[in-house]
C-alpha cells in the first residue's frame, strides 16, 4: 500500500488510486513522521478482535457477550493453569471491551487498530465513531467482574480489584439452588375420595439461547391426585422456578389443602359424620340414612342405647388409603340428641314408670 504526504496545507489527507476510496480495512492514517512498525495494520488486523472471540464480523452483540462468556470462563487463570492463559484471558478482556461498545466498535469496524488507538480526524467521528485515542484499561478481571455482575461465578472470591487463587475451582461448582416456592393446592374431600387431576399455569422467567439473557414463559403443570391424599401431602416439581446465568432453578411445591365439607370430617383414613336423632330414638333404637361419597346410600340400624360419647363405626366406609386404594377407613357415627323442650306432667310420670321399671 502506498503512503503519500503532503506538506503545505498542514493537514493530513488520503489519495486513492483511481479517485475512489479503498475499504476502511485499507485506509491508511498519513503522519508527518513514519509510524512504528507495530502500529501498522493491513485487512487481517481488522479481524483482530474477532479472531481473538472466535467470530466473524457479522456477529451480533448477543454473538459477542455469548463468546465472551464461554472463553473468560475457559481462560480465567484460577481454573486453566496452561502458560499461556493469562494473556489469552487479557486479549478477551479487551476484545470484548471494544466490541461491546457501539462507538469502539464502530471506530475499529472502520479503521482498524490504528484509527481506534491512534485517533481518527474530528470529521469522521460525527457518525457515533469513537474520535478520541482508546486505551485498554488494563486489568482483565475488572472487565470479567463488570460483564458478570452480581452473579458473577468467582464473585465470592475477590476482595478489592485483586483476584484471589480458586484453586482451579470450576464455575459450574458454585451454583446454587433457589430455596423451594411453596404454594396451596385446594382440593375438595371428593377430589381425594375419587382422584382427579389438575392444571396449573405457571409464569417463569427462562433462559434465552444467548445464555445471558431472560423472557418471561407460561408452563401447565400436570397433578394426578391419588385417591386417599391427605392433607399436608407435597407435589414436588424439580426445578422449575425463574432460570437465571448462573443459579439451579428453585423447586416448585404444591401442599394440599382440603377443603371443608358439608357432611364429613376426615380424620386420617376415616370418616366422621354426625346424625342428629332424638331423645326417644336414643333410648329405644333407631336406623339411621347416610350417602356415602360414591353416591350410594346406607341403612345402619342402631340398637344400643345412645349416649353422649357413643359411637358407631362402620368398617370400610372410609376414605381410600393413598398407598393401597382398594383398602378403605372407617365410617364413623357420632350423635346429637336432640332433647324435648317441655313435657307435660302425665308423659314425665310415663318416663319414670319406664326408667325405674324393674324386671
Amino acid at each position: 500500500m502506498d503512503r503519500r504526504r503532503e506538506n503545505g496545507a498542514g493537514k493530513r489527507r488520503h489519495h486513492h488510486a483511481g479517485g475512489k476510496q479503498d475499504g476502511p480495512c485499507r485506509q491508511k492514517k498519513t503522519t508527518t513522521t513514519t509510524p512504528p512498525a507495530d502500529q501498522a495494520f493491513d485487512v487481517a488486523m481488522c479481524s483482530e478482535y474477532y479472531d481473538k472471540l472466535e467470530i466473524n464480523r457479522n456477529a451480533t452483540d448477543a454473538d459477542v457477550k455469548k463468546a465472551y462468556r464461554r472463553l473468560s470462563l475457559k481462560f480465567h487463570p484460577s481454573s486453566n493453569k496452561q502458560p499461556e492463559s493469562a494473556e489469552k484471558f487479557y486479549q478477551l478482556g479487551e476484545a470484548y471491551d471494544v466490541l461491546s461498545d457501539p462507538r469502539k466498535k464502530a471506530t475499529y469496524d472502520k479503521f482498524g487498530v490504528e484509527g481506534l488507538k491512534g485517533g481518527i480526524p474530528y470529521e469522521f467521528g460525527s457518525g457515533g465513531a469513537w474520535s478520541s485515542k482508546y486505551v485498554y484499561h488494563g486489568n482483565p478481571d475488572k472487565t470479567f467482574r463488570q460483564f458478570f455482575g452480581s452473579d458473577n461465578p468467582f464473585a465470592d472470591f475477590y476482595t478489592n480489584d485483586i483476584p484471589l487463587l480458586l484453586g482451579g475451582l470450576l464455575p459450574e461448582e458454585v451454583k446454587t439452588q433457589d430455596p423451594p416456592i411453596e404454594r396451596d393446592l385446594h382440593l375438595s374431600l371428593d377430589d381425594l375420595f375419587h382422584g382427579c387431576t389438575k392444571k396449573i399455569k405457571i409464569s417463569r422467567r427462562v433462559m434465552n439461547d444467548d445464555g445471558y439473557t431472560s423472557g418471561i414463559k407460561d408452563k401447565i403443570l400436570s397433578i394426578d391426585v391419588k385417591p386417599g391424599w391427605k392433607e399436608g401431602t407435597k407435589v414436588i416439581f424439580s426445578k422449575e422456578g425463574d432460570q437465571g446465568p448462573n443459579k439451579i432453578p428453585a423447586d416448585i411445591v404444591f401442599i394440599v389443602r382440603q377443603k371443608i365439607h358439608p357432611q364429613f370430617k376426615r380424620q386420617n383414613n376415616d370418616l366422621i359424620y354426625q346424625a342428629q336423632i332424638s331423645l326417644a330414638m336414643a333410648l329405644t333404637g333407631c336406623s339411621v340414612n347416610v350417602e356415602t361419597l360414591d353416591g350410594r346410600l346406607l341403612n345402619v340400624p342402631i340398637n344400643d342405647i345412645v349416649h353422649f360419647t357413643y359411637q358407631k363405626v362402620v368398617t370400610g366406609e372410609g376414605m381410600p388409603l393413598s398407598h393401597n386404594p382398594l383398602q378403605r377407613g372407617n365410617l364413623i357415627l357420632i350423635f346429637g340428641i336432640q332433647f324435648p323442650e317441655r313435657l307435660s306432667p302425665d308423659r314425665k310420670d310415663l318416663i319414670k314408670q319406664a326408667l325405674l321399671f324393674k324386671n
